[in-house]
């Protein structure tokens, strides 16, 4: 079997096996992270040249959004060869690159991978289309005769998630399922060859070094028997909990406990990590058995707005889910997919202290949390991007989404005060706002009350300290209403989500807060302080 620098990495400073349990990711979005070329599209190599500041920050491993060979319909989300670079990213040679460099900082790498579909020119699609109907090839796919007299309605009433039906038709008369964007075909999981290419892919990467994977629409690979009518009209939400008949089929766990089998061939604790929307955490817990996958997004908190009742409960249930299953909780509050958390939390001046208190409040809790890029630089989501910059797919689609997601993409600010911003030397693919000179990571190195200094702070005192990230359990304190506070070993974090200051006496001694304390008896209005108790 292959061996590689991953094996060498270091152990894990938790309090249970897996390095993965308490671990803090990191999500770099190659486009957006850093560009080496000056082609203003960010590449590996531009991500393997800033890997030292990942490093300093404090986070354990990166995900990587993909880097495939791909038309780039969907950002890299449209797959046309699982096994190859796309040269705007750079090339396999690169891609080495970043995971040994990782490795050699103690860092590992989690790579994304896109299952349920792949791009209308992957060769097997390709060849589908010219093969014609009731040929193997389309088999792999759901390939499937229209409604009505003459085959022109689309064999069901599904949606597409950007809007519009959910099936294209070729020019043979059949149709394609897809449901994403058309250039997006659906795998079909039903047949042995998708099953066999996707434990091949798996190895490619797992023998390249690879440390696991993140598995991109994990509940949307198998269908319900017969592909049912959806029998409603409401428009499907990518980031919804609807009880759906392509989302969260209980045939997906099959696939997920045959990965499992080929994660455990190799050394290093490599891992998988389920993108699932289910209508329930209880749901996501079943993906995560001890012989499936290791971890799942927890949208259920991301989705829980700034206010301590609904965030407490969205704590309990996370943990009270996954403790059955032996699972960490995992935590997050921004990624590629949905507004960045500053500006979910109002904006402004409020948004920022809101952002920088659910900071500590998350690296708090027990399990993993994930930092997508840019978040510790306390950035906002771009609101104003112009049409003709926009390439998300949903904002071309009548129906769609609203196809605002382009506004978490904007590329991040490095230095200088002119845009790019130290992305690289020749602009960004998306327009970056002038008033992020004053966010760079150059403008927040040092000083300490910037919100780059506290993730730094954060993540050097959870690394510390073994209460945190470890367990699977808090203890609740007594709190004045619209605050949080708990006790993990002897420490103890307390969060004011109202808009006012509140006394709460001082548990211990100020460890790090989100906000200057004038007073230690007072609490200032949404902020989170951690305590030595």
């Amino acid at each position: 079997m292959t061996q590689h620098l991953a094996d060498a990495l270091p152990a894990p400073t938790g309090t249970r096996p897996g390095w993965w349990r308490e671990a803090v990711i990191y999500q770099v979005y190659p486009r957006s992270f850093a560009d080496s070329n000056g082609d203003g599209m960010g590449d590996l190599e531009g991500i393997r040249s800033r890997l030292p500041y990942l490093k300093e920050l404090g986070v354990d491993a990166v995900w990587l959004s993909p880097f495939y060979a791909s038309p780039q319909a969907d950002a890299g989300y449209d797959v046309a060869d699982y096994r190859a670079i796309d040269p705007m990213f750079g090339t396999l040679h690169d891609a080495d690159a970043v995971i040994r460099e990782a490795h050699a900082l103690g860092l590992r790498i989690i790579v994304d991978l896109v299952p349920n579909h792949c791009s209308d020119q992957h060769e097997w699609f390709k060849q589908a289309l010219r093969e014609g109907p009731g040929t193997p090839l389309r088999e792999r796919f759901h390939f499937r005769p229209g409604q009505g007299a003459d085959g022109s309605e689309p064999p069901n009433d599904w949606e597409s998630i950007f809007g519009g039906p959910a099936w294209t038709r070729v020019e043979d008369g059949e149709w394609y399922l897809h449901l994403f964007a058309p250039e997006q075909p659906d795998f079909n999981w039903e047949h042995p060859a998708v099953q066999d290419e996707f434990r091949s892919i798996l190895r490619f990467w797992l023998d390249l070094g690879a440390d696991g994977f993140r598995i991109d629409v994990a509940h949307g690979l198998v269908k319900a028997p017969g592909l049912p009518d959806l029998g409603r009209d409401e428009q499907l939400k990518l980031l919804g909990n609807q009880v759906l008949p392509f989302f969260d089929q209980d045939g997906v766990h099959e696939i997920y406990r045959s990965w499992r089998t080929v994660l455990d061939e190799y050394a290093g604790d490599r891992i998988g990590v389920a993108e699932a929307w289910t209508p329930s955490a209880d749901r996501t817990a079943l993906y995560l058995r001890p012989d499936e996958l290791h971890q799942a997004f927890n949208f259920h908190y991301l989705n829980t707005g700034w206010d301590a009742a609904a965030l407490r409960s969205a704590i309990d249930d996370s943990l009270d889910a996954m403790r059955p299953v032996g699972a960490p909780t995992t935590w997050v509050l921004s990624n590629h997919d949905v507004v960045r958390h500053v500006t979910r939390y109002g904006g402004g001046a409020q948004g920022l202290a809101r952002a920088r208190a659910a900071a500590l409040l998350m690296l708090a809790l027990p399990g993993s949390a994930y930092v997508y890029q840019g978040e510790e630089l306390g950035l906002p989501e771009v609101v104003d991007l112009p049409d003709e910059v926009r390439q998300d797919p949903s904002f071309f689609k009548e129906n769609g989404q609203d196809g605002l997601r382009d506004g978490c993409r904007v590329p991040i600010p490095w230095s200088g005060d002119q845009a790019p911003y130290g992305f690289g030397s020749g602009g960004s693919w998306l327009p970056q706002p002038a008033e992020w000179a004053g966010l760079s990571v150059e403008a927040q190195t040092g000083d300490p009350a910037s919100t780059l200094e506290l993730y730094r702070a954060a993540l050097r005192i959870r690394r510390e300290r073994d209460d945190l990230g470890a367990g699977d359990a808090v203890e609740w304190l007594e709190a004045p209403e619209g605050v949080l506070a708990f006790r993990r070993g002897d420490f103890v974090c307390t969060v004011n989500t109202t808009g006012q200051p509140v006394r709460l006496p001082a548990p211990g001694t100020v460890l790090l807060a989100s906000a200057e304390l004038a007073d230690p008896g007072t609490l200032p209005a949404d902020t989170a302080v951690w305590w030595q108790g």
